[in-house]
């Protein structure tokens, strides 16, 4: 990795999968990874095969790559030939994958991309999700959040953003109570830990005000 500011792996609970072995990325690889994702999905949609694809995709990720450690070492290795580690998918994977699957993963190979191959993961979730109009909703709560309450939940969103919801749920005690909403890359906190802390915020603030106009007034009087 070279340069450039470096991005954070997404939160996990916030993306359609576990993406638990995700690195740190440069953004320029960040980038990279959205062009190839999101051409892969154009290509998939045009075919009408968006489906077929991620769920290929998900079983080359699961079933394969992270099964088989130095068959993954190898396609990543620099030491390999691009055309021969495109050679070797299209032998492997040839009967079994979908002709718009295959070519995606045939033009990565020829790249030297092989090593990006989880991120471009990530994005053609997230890339499908933007083209069917959803989105990530991260609900974190106090206590377990009761189905006609997410069911409320969900309908507001989506008649807000005009958005199809897509929710995860959280418990997280700490919040002592309301909720945290994280849609997308937005936060909406409505805790009462928060607004505690708000509320004392605006206390010392005034404070400081009040303090700071008797001072003037003590002034001008002399």
């Amino acid at each position: 990795m070279t340069g450039g500011q470096v991005r954070p792996m997404p939160d996990q609970l916030t993306t359609p999968r576990l993406f638990s072995k995700l690195p740190t990325y440069d953004t320029g690889i960040w980038r990279t990874a959205e062009v190839y994702a999101e051409a892969l999905i154009a290509a998939s949609e045009k075919a009408g095969k968006t489906d077929e694809v991620l769920q290929e995709f998900d079983s080359l990720i699961d079933d394969v790559l992270d099964k088989l450690p130095k068959l993954d070492a190898l396609l990543k290795s620099s030491f390999v030939e691009e055309d021969a580690k495109a050679a070797i998918l299209k032998k492997a994977l040839g009967k079994l994958a979908s002709p718009v699957f295959l070519s995606f993963l045939e033009v990565v190979a020829r790249h030297g991309r092989m090593d990006m191959l989880r991120l471009m993961h990530l994005h053609a979730h997230e890339e499908f999700n933007r083209v069917r109009n959803r989105v990530r909703v991260m609900v974190s709560t106090a206590e377990p959040l009761d189905a006609g309450t997410e069911q409320a939940l969900t309908q507001e969103i989506q008649k807000r953003l005009h958005l199809l919801p897509l929710v995860d749920k959280q418990v997280r005690p700490e919040l002592i109570g309301g909720m945290v909403l994280r849609v997308g890359d937005r936060v909406y906190d409505g805790s009462i830990a928060t607004q505690l802390k708000r509320l004392r915020e605006q206390m010392v603030t005034r404070s400081i005000n009040e303090i700071q106009s008797r001072r003037d007034r003590f002034s001008s009087a002399n």
